[in-house]
Formats: C-alpha cells, structure tokens, sequence
C-alpha cells in the first residue's frame, strides 16, 4: 500500500484524477471538512480540490438552487451540506440514498450522469461516534435538543444505539412534535417524546445531546439551561467549531462526562469522502488532519482555489440575469 501511494503522489500533478467538491452552508469559516477532505485526496494521489461555499460572505446571497445548479455546470463531483440547508436541498434533488429517505435530511450531494443524488452520513457519523465514547454510559432515556436537519440524523441513531426512550426539545415545539411522531411510527410508540425542558425533567435523563447549532462561533451561547447541569450527566454536542462549546465546558467543571462533535466530524466526513470519489479513505488519517488544526490559526477558507470560485461566481451571476 505505502509503495502504491508513493507512485500515486510523485505523478504528475496534470496526470492525477480531478476531484472537485465542497461545502455549502452559512457561517462555516472554521470549517475542518475541506483540509480532511484535501490531506486524504492528496495521500489517495488524486487532484483534489474542496471548495468552502459560505453563503454568509456572499452579497447578495445566492439560492441555494441557483447555487446547486451552478457547482454542477462548474464540474463539481460532489457538496457537502450542512446548517441551514440539510433539509431545505432535498426539493432540488432527483434521487434520494436510503439513509437520506429515512432521515429526512441530505448532508451529501452526489453529482453522477447528470442527476443530483442526495445522502446522509450524519447518521452513521454519530452513531460511531456515540458508541466510541459513550457506549459504555447510562443512555436509556436521553435528551436531545433540536429537530432541525442534523437532529434528524442524531434522532435516528440514538435510537439505533441503545438508547431506548428519545425525549425531543426545540425551539419550535411543533417541529420537535412531528419529528417525535414521525419517530415513533418508525420505532414504536414508547421510544420518542416532544417535551420542553424544566427541572422536573432533569432526574428522567441520563444524557443529553444538542443538535442545534447554537454554540458555534457564529451563534454562541447554550441551548440548555447552565443551572440544570448534574455531574452524573453525560453530554454530547455535535458542535466542533469551537471544539469546546459554552455548554461542553459549564458541564466538564461541573463533573459531566463529554464529547464535542469532533467524532461525528471525521466519521460524516470519511463516508462523503467514499461517496464523492469512490474510494475508500482512511479514517484515522483523516482524523490526524482534523486534529493537526486544532491549534492552528491558519483560515481554513484560504484552501478555497481562486480560479474556482471566480467561475462560480460567474456562473451565479449568469443566472441571476436570466
């Protein structure tokens, strides 16, 4: 193997299959997925090239169909989707894997004989993730905090993973409400509830996860209240930009077992990266690429190419006349 990559990477770069990607969504400057995607392209001996597509920066901002419609003209092999659109995609799409019918969200979207092709690796992301770190816990009622796109994924494997009583909280009860039922015509009618969080349901939980994306650098602050927290807890948050959240770090002092969404990260990453190429890479290399940046003040929207997102841009304003 070590022989076969060494002959792939001292080829030509002229020579080497062409992978262009990237990611779509708002506020994902400190996004790691484009260098893990790279590092891993590079190792594999192909001409990798990840784009970071964030509509923040863009003015105006794109739709996201205009957006879909001009990667693929440029040549894109695939996206990755994340906050705000894993939901909001999927009306743009032909076809749909079964893990992203299921779930009900799309974090990956595959370019193939001109059909958009949608899937979901949140689930399976977690799931390994969860039961790395916290296969070992108490985790038969648990708490999960928003019912958006990536709750949806979280939702799905929990329940996959032992736990078996799911209580749903967000912002919007009636969205917390659909996904319960929803939930509850796939697994049974005792295993999900839309609740809202209080004191009284504390002593009922044994763990909590937030799927939310309050707590990111874009949107700081917790989506659980502080004064809650009780050292037998374990919490997870699938937040991993910052790694340490404002809610991971009042539950460490506080004695809670944790884990950020650094797991979920590489292991969502390891199978879009499978999905777009078609080759298999190696998760633990692309883990030491995730964590080579923890200290890194390098910004990760510098490995966007230029050339690239000057012919996006283009295309963007093409259709914007039309």
């Amino acid at each position: 193997m070590a022989e076969l990559e060494h002959r792939l990477n001292n080829q030509p770069i002229q020579q080497r299959r062409k992978i262009l990607a990237g990611l779509i969504g708002q506020g994902i400057q400190g996004s790691r997925t484009p260098a893990m995607h790279q590092a891993e392209g590079e190792r594999l001996g192909l001409h990798y090239l990840y784009q970071l597509l964030d509509t923040d920066p863009m003015q105006p901002a794109p739709r996201l169909a205009d957006l879909l419609q001009a990667a693929q003209w440029c040549g894109f092999s695939g996206l990755n989707i994340t906050f705000p659109y894993k939901q909001q995609v999927m009306q743009y799409l032909d076809e749909l894997g079964d893990t992203a019918k299921a779930v009900g969200a799309v974090n990956t979207v595959v370019f193939k004989d001109g059909k958009r092709i949608g899937h979901n690796t949140d689930l399976s992301g977690f799931a390994l993730s969860f039961q790395a770190q916290m296969g070992d816990t108490q985790h038969e009622r648990v708490l999960l905090i928003g019912a958006g796109g990536a709750g949806l994924a979280v939702a799905h494997a929990l329940l996959t993973s032992g736990v078996q009583t799911l209580l749903i909280t967000d912002v919007s009860a009636e969205r917390a409400q659909e996904l319960a039922q929803s939930l509850m015509a796939q697994y049974g009618s005792d295993r999900a509830q839309a609740v809202a969080i209080t004191a009284e349901l504390i002593p009922q939980i044994d763990g909590l996860v937030n799927a939310t994306p309050v707590g990111m650098a874009k949107l700081p602050g917790t989506p659980f209240p502080l004064e809650f927290l009780e050292a037998r807890l374990w919490v997870v948050d699938i937040i991993y930009f910052p790694i340490e959240t404002e809610l991971l770090k009042a539950a460490r002092l506080k004695g809670c077992r944790v884990a950020s969404g650094a797991g979920m990260a590489v292991f969502q990453a390891v199978a879009a990266f499978e999905l777009i190429t078609g080759l298999h890479p190696d998760s633990e290399a692309m883990r030491a690429t995730f964590n080579s940046l923890a200290n890194s003040s390098t910004k990760h929207a510098e490995l966007v190419g230029k050339e690239t997102v000057d012919k996006l841009t283009s295309e963007l304003d093409a259709l914007r006349k039309k």
